[in-house]
């Protein structure tokens, strides 16, 4: 990837919901689904956690955003 030409650090991202329907709500569950993401990423430094609350007609759903850095981003 290209550096940033303001010398700030990479940075990168990935957004996570629940599937829609029962349990799209369910934060404890979208938060081992982010864990288990990250267990798949074993270096990478999580900068910010960012939880929305979408309101839909089905009621909330939530989705997670992690922004994280990685050691070979230097």
């Amino acid at each position: 990837m290209e550096a940033d030409p303001l010398g700030h650090p990479m940075m990168h991202h990935f957004s996570q919901a629940n599937p829609k329907g029962p349990g799209q709500a369910d934060v404890p569950a979208l938060l081992r689904r982010v864990a288990n993401t990250l267990e798949g990423l074993p270096d990478a430094d999580v900068m910010d956690l960012v939880l929305h609350d979408v309101i839909t007609a089905d009621g909330s759903w939530y989705n997670l955003t992690v922004y994280y850095a990685l050691p070979t981003d230097d």
